[in-house]
């Protein structure tokens, strides 16, 4: 559920982890109920809700939640979600794409926009950021996963097309229209993933230090805590002590 895991793991180390579990399984549990509700509530026959559980299972959400949040959108008294996507500038220029489930558009446009200026950015037009990103599939394993050069083999084996790796785990890229593939074979190699999913990747990254930088996480940081926002994606470039300062 994230574009910047650096960030994401500057806000745990903060003490955070446990109102942002909460928060990601309501949010896990609304992916599964569009889910559901767009297709057939079996996953076996709908790969979006097969995507959907297995990113919950991965998070160790209950098996309960899963079946409540499958069994809401069959038994009809699912509220009506609409999905639409924002695309904005962070402080220093830095592009910024927010994706929502909300059943109120104009009450989620304002928490945005607001949200951005607030924090020295501003929102644009649909199309304004995006043109800047590809579409891909994006699987993400933690650390004992393996080694850098054990998950790039699996990787290349499995016809993914990149990986980056750092202490955090690693990322996978794929031809967005070969993800289940690819994630079918990465499972066979490597086991379970933490997460797959259609994902933005910036072509280019824009640097920023300084003030701007902190302000930046703080825009980054209020969107992820917005109940209707799904994921956020940014293209910053932040160098690593930059990030140790911004933690401490």
């Amino acid at each position: 559920m994230a574009g910047h895991s650096k960030f994401k793991n500057i806000m745990h180390r903060k003490g955070r982890a446990d109102s942002a579990r909460s928060k990601l399984f309501s949010k896990l549990s609304r992916e599964i109920t569009v889910a559901a509700k767009a297709g057939l509530p079996d996953p076996a026959m709908n790969s979006r809700l097969r995507l959907a559980v297995a990113n919950a299972k991965a998070e160790s959400m209950p098996k309960d939640n899963i079946d409540r949040a499958i069994k809401k959108a069959s038994g009809g008294e699912a509220e009506t979600y609409e999905e639409i996507r924002y695309e904005g500038f962070g402080p220093g220029g830095v592009g910024v794409i927010v994706e929502v489930l909300t059943d109120n558009r104009n009450r989620t446009a304002s928490n945005v926009r607001s949200t951005f200026s607030k924090h020295g950015g501003n929102l644009g037009e649909t199309g304004s950021v995006s043109f800047m990103w590809d579409r891909v599939g994006q699987i993400v394993y933690g650390p004992e996963a393996g080694s850098e050069d054990k998950v790039m083999e699996a990787a290349i084996e499995a016809g993914a097309v990149d990986v980056e790796s750092d202490e955090d785990g690693h990322t996978i890229y794929t031809a967005f229209e070969q993800l289940s593939d690819v994630a079918a074979a990465l499972e066979a190699s490597l086991g379970p993933a933490k997460s797959t999913a259609v994902a933005w990747r910036p072509k280019a990254r824009t640097p920023i230090e300084g003030d701007a930088a902190g302000s930046l996480m703080k825009l980054l940081e209020t969107l992820e805590d917005d109940d209707d926002v799904q994921n956020v994606y940014s293209n910053e470039d932040i160098a690593a002590e930059e990030l140790e300062k911004l933690a401490g």
